[in-house]
């Protein structure tokens, strides 16, 4: 935050609407920035946000949050009003005069510090950028459980309207005032398991009569997420020996996923010479009326070959690779669903031999370990349950099908009560044993005969559907 002055946003005028309509989006980014000896530090996965003015920087302290307006608000959207919102949980007794600024570029929850907005790239000034004259104020008591709101109405406004490139809203909130001990204030995160108390940015749209309604906006807020995991079988090679992936494509479609891992996806091999990642975001696309998302990555590291896929009804905040012992990969991204991060991974085990296996799964967890909860891995692990390759995994992750199985929510056809995904159950849904905010509701290993008796690949796919909290 620049040594400037805080000017007040300046309000709209608000037009007269004939639609309106309020959305209410939580932050899906969240951290606090500390100076002096902190510089350096990382407070993503906190459970609160923290203020304080201090004239030592090892005591200054702001907080940096990201909401997703790009999907929620429409573009160039007419704003009528707009309030940023945080709950207090607590700090030290003064009141205090606090400024929500516009920050104009993009920061990573989990990396970004006083100095760095990303892993290796650094703030263009120490504590973060903001756009000069665009800031509100608002004042803050110790009170728990009270709420600061500012007025961003015209920040927002600039947001939607693309000034800066992105669409998302970004707000750096600091103390501008003089250095005081007991200007110390807490609030609580994006990482808080009461969504009601977590930073929210409340967006009232409005449409003239000169101008055309204001569509729904897209939600990621809600709390149902549909996990699906498919061994494609070199993107859609059905057990007729057909190669047809608009065919797999439609399957996919009519399961109603968010989040989808594809193993044997291809790209530029005799399966079609095609990208394959592409072609499936434009079948999905086409299908589904959505946006997919996606990250791919070819097993053995090569730029052409079969790989893994990873797709998202949900803006990407993250997307990553990794690269396992022979010639296997996992794709990674980071989605936000109910204000709270969920990194998901894809991964295709060795299919000969155990030791391999069991080398790849040390590595996998010990990779997946530095990402944030929620963490969920998907694949196909090429081995039974009960093997030690799953008892590896299980240490530290929950086998959806098991756990399901004993909470009697585990669904598959009669012909088929083990839940086989093949030969036998070899495709896995593991969700972390610190995802505390994943409850599970239902696992379904499900059918994709046609009436000739043709599957679309020779596995089954499985489904996890959980409830993010």
């Amino acid at each position: 935050m620049r040594h400037a002055a805080f000017a007040l946003a300046a309000l709209l005028t608000a037009v007269p609407a004939v639609h309106a309509q309020t959305v209410t989006i939580r932050s899906v980014k969240d951290a606090t920035v500390r100076g002096g000896s902190y510089a350096s530090s990382n407070f993503g996965d906190d459970p609160t946000l923290e203020t304080r003015a201090s004239s030592d920087g090892t005591y200054r302290r702001r907080a940096a949050l990201t909401f997703d307006t790009d999907t929620r608000v429409p573009a160039n959207a007419h704003i009528t009003s707009a309030t940023l919102t945080l709950t207090v949980k607590g700090g030290n007794s003064e009141s205090r005069r606090l400024a929500a600024c516009t920050i104009p570029v993009s920061f990573d929850e989990w990396s970004v510090t006083w100095k760095l907005r990303r892993a290796g790239i650094a703030w263009q000034n120490a504590g973060a950028d903001i756009v000069d004259g665009s800031c509100s104020q608002a004042t803050v008591t110790a009170t728990a459980n009270s709420q600061v709101k500012f007025n961003v109405t015209a920040q927002v406004q600039k947001v939607v309207n693309g000034a800066y490139g992105s669409r998302f809203a970004r707000f750096l909130v600091g103390d501008p005032g003089g250095d005081s001990q007991s200007s110390f204030k807490q609030y609580y995160s994006n990482n808080e398991p009461n969504s009601a108390v977590r930073p929210a940015l409340t967006v009232t749209i409005g449409t003239t009569s000169t101008s055309s309604p204001t569509p729904t906006p897209s939600t990621t807020t809600g709390t149902t997420l549909r996990v699906l995991h498919w061994n494609s079988h070199h993107g859609g090679v059905g057990t007729d020996g057909k190669y047809d992936p608009n065919r797999l494509a439609t399957w996919i479609a009519k399961f109603n996923p968010d989040i989808i891992s594809l193993n044997e996806i291809e790209y530029y091999t005799g399966y079609g010479n095609t990208d394959q990642p592409a072609l499936f975001a434009s079948l999905l696309k086409s299908k589904t009326g959505r946006t997919w998302y996606y990250k791919f990555c070819t097993a053995n590291g090569e730029t052409k070959g079969n790989g893994n896929l990873v797709m998202s009804r949900y803006p990407l905040d993250a997307k990553a690779r990794y690269q396992l012992s022979y010639d296997r990969c996992a794709a990674e991204i980071t989605v936000h669903v109910n204000g709270r991060a969920i990194n998901m991974a894809s991964t295709h085990l060795d299919a000969a031999s155990t030791s391999y296996r069991l080398t790849e799964i040390g590595q996998l967890k010990t990779w997946a370990s530095g990402l944030a909860e929620q963490r969920i891995v998907a694949g196909d692990f090429n081995a039974w349950p009960g093997t030690s390759e799953n008892l590896k995994m299980t240490t530290t992750y929950y086998d959806s099908w098991a756990e399901a199985v004993k909470k009697g929510v585990a669904v598959s056809t009669a012909g088929n009560p083990d839940g086989n995904t093949r030969n036998s159950r070899i495709d896995y849904i593991y969700y972390s044993h610190g995802a505390t905010a994943l409850v599970l509701n239902r696992v379904q290993v499900l059918e994709t005969h046609n009436s000739s008796g043709v599957m679309p690949s020779d596995h089954r796919p499985v489904m996890a559907t959980f409830t993010v909290k």
